[in-house]
């Protein structure tokens, strides 16, 4: 994750409260006409090139970028805006 502000795209309330979304892989087997577990295999994580975020304000999720990308164009009152020339 990046140490950049956040703002959620979708609410445009909250700059606070998130969480970040991961996810596991976990292979198992069932019986066919039961549905009963007959195997579970171990848990593992799966990796994704951009973490998965969701607003705690509206569960609005996206990718990181997302929510980086609505605070930059719509910064906070009384923080100083980068200069647009170079």
């Amino acid at each position: 994750m990046q140490e950049k502000p956040y703002f959620c795209p979708n609410c445009r309330s909250n700059r606070v409260k998130f969480s970040v979304i991961s996810s596991i892989s976990q292979p198992f087997l069932k019986d066919a006409v039961t549905g009963v577990l007959t195997e579970v295999g171990e848990q593992e994580p799966l990796t994704d090139t951009e973490p998965t975020i969701q607003c705690l304000v509206c569960s609005f999720s996206a990718n990181e970028l997302r929510f980086i990308k609505q605070a930059e164009r719509e910064p906070r009152a009384g923080q100083p805006l980068p200069p647009s020339y170079q």
